[in-house]
């Protein structure tokens, strides 16, 4: 599976509003508010673009896109380290439409309201979520507490927890959590690749840019290679899930496994080929780096993927 004229479109409109509005500034000025992200980035981003709206049905005031146009659009949040509530927002529109939406909830998504869907560990953006869901007993509801904030790793992805028992995802609704974090996996890989490359041509050690080193060399390609495996794994799991092919899950699984794993040893190799830069609050190293390892475990771990294969 390729990328359509229109997603490369798509992609290129995100990448242009979020070169203008979301730089290093501008994300850690949105992390740190009380909101925990930028409300008219996230406006702009609803209204103008409809990212909220893209794999929701025309029917229920949605663009009438799929799965893939929202990975075009994480992918490219992931890149720019943005922090928005798109991951949650997606996941509990595709728990909607999997359930059938008797209470008409997809239509306030597709315009901009936050919704989050709870987990047994966690729920992202719950403190400020409009819609809460759950799944209780095996049917998903609509949830009258509201989460609490918890301290997170990463500090661009809030979280939140509930005292309400909630069951853990259905297996179709656990697939799409999967491909959804792997395309915000995918554009942290690029930002690590692209940051590690621009600075290799502008640092000078003995004389010399330490890009020219074949050493080095040799560890930036290798991270090219492990962004572009990782790409066409998740790609290759987004066909999966919108063919509902019999491997879906198998699928979802690896890209999941394939991802995080490939997004710690892009981060790692990003602060070590930075140097003592990369460890300073200054740096965004530390952020890719924190949202690596968080992203790694906010719906299992790599090893929990690969053992559903095996199975």
């Amino acid at each position: 599976m390729k990328r359509t004229e229109e997603q490369a479109e798509l992609a290129s409109i995100v990448r242009s509003l979020l070169a203008k509005r979301g730089g290093s500034e501008a994300v850690r000025a949105a992390m740190t508010s009380d909101d925990g992200y930028d409300a008219d980035l996230w406006q702009t981003l609803s209204e103008q673009i409809g990212v909220a709206g893209l794999a929701i049905d025309e029917e229920h005031g949605g663009a009438g896109f799929t799965l893939a146009e929202t990975c075009v659009v994480l992918e490219e949040l992931g890149r720019s380290l943005v922090p928005t509530p798109l991951l949650s927002c997606a996941l509990a529109a595709a728990a909607l439409a999997d359930a059938g939406d008797p209470d008409g909830l997809l239509a306030r998504i597709a315009e901009g309201e936050i919704a989050t869907l709870a987990t047994p560990d966690h729920v992202l953006f719950g403190d400020q979520a409009e819609i809460v869901l759950g799944y209780v007993d095996g049917a998903l509801v609509q949830l009258s507490e509201q989460p609490t904030r918890i301290p997170a790793m990463d500090p661009t992805s809030q979280l939140a927890g509930l005292d309400t028992v909630v069951d853990e995802l259905p297996a179709p609704v656990r697939d799409v959590a999967l491909v959804l974090t792997a395309a915000l996996q995918v554009g942290g890989m690029q930002r690590a690749l692209d940051d590690t490359v621009a600075y290799s041509k502008e640092r000078v050690q003995f004389g010399r840019q330490i890009g020219s080193f074949q050493a080095l060399k040799h560890r930036m390609a290798d991270m090219l290679l492990t962004v572009e495996m990782s790409r066409s794994a998740l790609l290759h799991a987004v066909d999966g899930v919108l063919g509902d092919t019999e491997d879906a899950s198998e699928r979802a699984a690896a890209a999941a496994a394939y991802c995080s794993e490939g997004f710690n040893q892009l981060a790692g190799e990003m602060v070590q080929l930075h140097g003592g830069i990369a460890i300073t609050w200054e740096h965004d190293a530390h952020l890719v780096f924190k949202r690596a390892h968080a992203l790694g475990t906010l719906f299992g771990q790599a090893h929990e993927h690969r053992a559903r294969i095996a199975l």
